[in-house]
């Protein structure tokens, strides 16, 4: 039933070709405006660019802001559509129509990662030590990250707007205390033990251990079996409050 499930919605997907576009296209086109951001920074020689730090953040956030904003308007479409609630007087169990949509655009996420990854190197040449395949495997995990967000949110939103404006309270905060901006370990008292409990701050981290070593290491792992876990706790989570219908 999760195969199907994952199935149907990735039928639908490819009929939607906006959604495709929002999926594959649009964190690419972020990035590109990243690097033309940096594009005539002066630099000593041998100095890194800021795009190389930068430029590697974001293809961890952008898929991960991106997936979420589709997923949870999607997921609220079906239920306000009444297909969720006519998929729940079949057999199918909840857990199994969550996890089939995480599963569709989990595969939507990983050709997304794919994309922006291949623009970062091939295009805007991202220089770091570690392998590109890394970088692909964290920003698949964060895409996911995305998903599952998404679709627990929707839980709780009865309209696209609602939807929207979980960004926020769950992205936002995340984007800002992950480290992008400032070195968690910069911050007051406070919002490190906050950062220290965001899933994407151990994205940021994971990255950063990529940039850093030629090799993966001890702490990039850990960090990736975080988020993992991370996202089958929220699927979980998820499958809980699914709700049949909005009222």
């Amino acid at each position: 039933m999760t195969l199907a499930t994952t199935a149907r919605v990735l039928g639908q997907l490819r009929h939607d070709h906006r959604s495709v576009a929002l999926i594959l296209v649009v964190p690419a086109l972020l990035l590109t405006a990243v690097y033309f951001l940096f594009e005539n920074e002066t630099l000593p020689p041998g100095f890194p660019r800021t795009f190389d730090r930068v430029g590697l953040m974001m293809l961890a956030i952008f898929p991960f802001v991106v997936m979420f904003l589709v997923t949870s308007i999607t997921m609220l479409r079906e239920r306000t559509s009444g297909t969720l609630e006519r998929l729940l007087t079949t057999p199918i169990h909840k857990a199994d129509l969550l996890f089939g949509y995480a599963l569709a655009f989990s595969i939507m996420a990983a050709l997304q990662s794919l994309v922006a990854t291949a623009v970062a190197y091939w295009i805007f040449d991202l220089d770091i030590k570690g392998s590109p395949g890394f970088v692909v495997m964290i920003a698949v995990i964060n895409a996911v990250l995305g998903v599952a967000l998404g679709l627990l949110c929707s839980a709780f939103a009865r309209t696209e707007f609602q939807a929207v404006q979980f960004m926020p309270v769950v992205v936002v905060p995340q984007i800002l205390l992950c480290g992008l901006f400032v070195a968690r370990d910069d911050m007051n008292e406070v919002l490190q033990a906050v950062s220290s409990v965001l899933p994407l701050s151990f994205s940021v981290d994971a990255l950063k251990e990529i940039a850093g070593n030629a090799e993966a290491t001890a702490t990039m792992w850990q960090d990736s079996l975080m988020m993992g876990g991370i996202v089958v706790g929220v699927l979980v989570l998820a499958a809980l409050t699914l709700r049949r219908q909005t009222r």
